[in-house]
């Protein structure tokens, strides 16, 4: 732990770091190819819409029934002549679901199942969900999740600047259409709790995004009065001194989800957690991934283009030229009209050396004897 925090504090201070945005093409490339794979998936696939959304049947069996997931699985499809889902509840019982069925036909599937259960039909619990009310919940959905992304992205770009609202809105899509498109490639089931999930990893995925722009405008104050860095260069040490904190809060964030997925999904067969959990890990994977690799390079991208950002560009690469790489020298770099320069720039560069005094040896003894 002591060497991670050393880690953090090298990264932060700038003595070391990884350049995310000169790379940023191959990131690009990554999350095209990603981002393909999940379209791909959920227009051949298409998702697997849970009864609350298309409607149907839920039957609940007493506890401690010994007959095996597949074999109600069976029982239930011969029965309605639709897919059915079945999942073990802790108490043993099951809970069977049968899309497309009304409730007339729920009735005899009622009657069947216990047949087949060998049960006592009175026991079997039967509840029914209408079309009309899964398709209300639908558009609820949708509604909620425009409305969400109208209002951040207002909000960035009040906070910060127009560019940053358009790099975060791109992340954001990123991270919907990868675990949208996961769930079509994995054949989860949607449900409410999976919406539900969906918009809880893109406020996580916006708070990894806001750190690093935040720290971005603090560094970027004043740039065009220095002719040290580049914008990219300085977007990329804003990257890389919120990497360990980004990359802690995701592993703690993870686990649990894990724990929910792999253990209580998995292990201990709660498929109900599956709806949920899935959508949190894949999203919060996502997430940190796009504010990282997708966010702030591509505000690098946006603000590059802009006059001031060009001519800042060619000041710094000239003064380079000049006085060499400010990284093997930084002191060659500092002329007079330097000494001025906003504190943007020692924040951006960290701690350095001072230059060696113009007046060193002065008042020394010449060793010349008088």
């Amino acid at each position: 732990m002591s060497k991670l925090g050393t880690l953090g504090a090298r990264l932060h201070h700038g003595e070391i770091g990884y350049d995310f945005v000169k790379n940023r093409k191959i990131w690009y490339g990554i999350s095209i190819l990603i981002t393909i794979t999940a379209i791909v998936g959920l227009a051949v696939r298409g998702l697997h819409m849970g009864i609350e959304f298309q409607g149907g049947a839920v039957f609940t069996t007493p506890k401690n029934m010994s007959v095996s997931v597949s074999t109600a699985e069976d029982y239930a499809e011969d029965a309605s002549g639709h897919d059915a889902i079945v999942q073990k509840l802790g108490d043993g019982s099951m809970r069977i679901q049968v899309a497309g069925i009304d409730t007339k036909t729920s009735d005899t599937i009622k009657e069947r199942l216990a047949e087949d259960l060998k049960v006592d039909a009175e026991k079997i619990n039967a509840e029914l969900v209408g079309p009309s009310w899964g398709e209300q919940i639908a558009n609820k959905a949708w509604q909620g999740l425009g409305i969400f992304l109208i209002l951040v992205v207002i909000y960035l770009a009040i906070a910060f600047e127009w560019r940053m609202a358009l790099a975060a809105f791109v992340a954001l899509i990123h991270d919907i259409t990868i675990t949208v498109g996961i769930y079509a490639l994995v054949g989860f089931e949607v449900t409410p709790g999976t919406v539900i999930g969906l918009l809880t990893i893109l406020g996580y995925s916006l708070y990894d995004t806001v750190v690093v722009f935040d720290s971005l405008k603090e560094q970027t104050k004043d740039i065009t009065k220095q002719t040290r860095w580049t914008y990219s260069e300085i977007a990329n040490r804003s990257i890389n001194s919120t990497l360990v904190r980004s990359i802690n809060t995701t592993v703690v964030a993870l686990l649990p989800v894990a724990g929910l997925l792999f253990i209580g999904g998995g292990v201990l067969g709660a498929g109900m957690l599956n709806d949920i959990s899935l959508s949190l890990f894949v999203g919060l994977a996502a997430g940190a991934y796009s504010s990282i690799f997708i966010a702030t390079p591509l505000v690098a991208d946006l603000k590059e283009r802009e006059p001031a950002m060009k001519s800042l560009k060619k000041r710094v690469l000239a003064k380079r030229a000049q006085g060499g790489d400010p990284d093997e020298g930084q002191d060659a770099l500092v002329t007079d009209d330097d000494q001025d320069e906003p504190d943007v720039a020692a924040a951006v560069v960290g701690p350095r050396n001072q230059p060696a005094s113009r007046a060193r040896g002065r008042g020394r003894p010449s060793g010349k004897r008088r």
